[in-house]
């Protein structure tokens, strides 16, 4: 098995709804994301596909209610890891 390093990008648009968010929120984000950066598939993420207009994405628990989407590019033993979308899982699965 091949061994990739893992680079992991925020998009604009994840920036500016983190930004949005209040502390709490933001201070799951960081210890998320931390976890996320050791062990992408650590349970406590429930990191799992999805599918029909976010096909393309994997999402994460942030909390109970709120989500990380997030999109994966494979090349060359490295995978960019960008993250896309941040909300309240009635707000982005609407």
């Amino acid at each position: 098995m091949q061994d990739f390093k893992m680079e992991i990008k925020l998009s604009n648009r994840f920036k500016k709804d983190s930004r949005k968010t209040n502390d709490k929120i933001r201070k799951f984000l960081t210890q998320r994301l931390k976890l996320f950066e050791q062990n992408p598939r650590h349970p406590l993420l429930r990191n799992h596909s999805l599918s029909g207009k976010y096909k393309n994405y994997r999402s994460i628990n942030i909390t109970g209610d709120w989500r990380a989407l997030y999109s994966e590019h494979r090349e060359k033993g490295k995978i960019n890891v960008i993250f896309e979308l941040l909300g309240k899982h009635s707000q982005i699965y609407r």
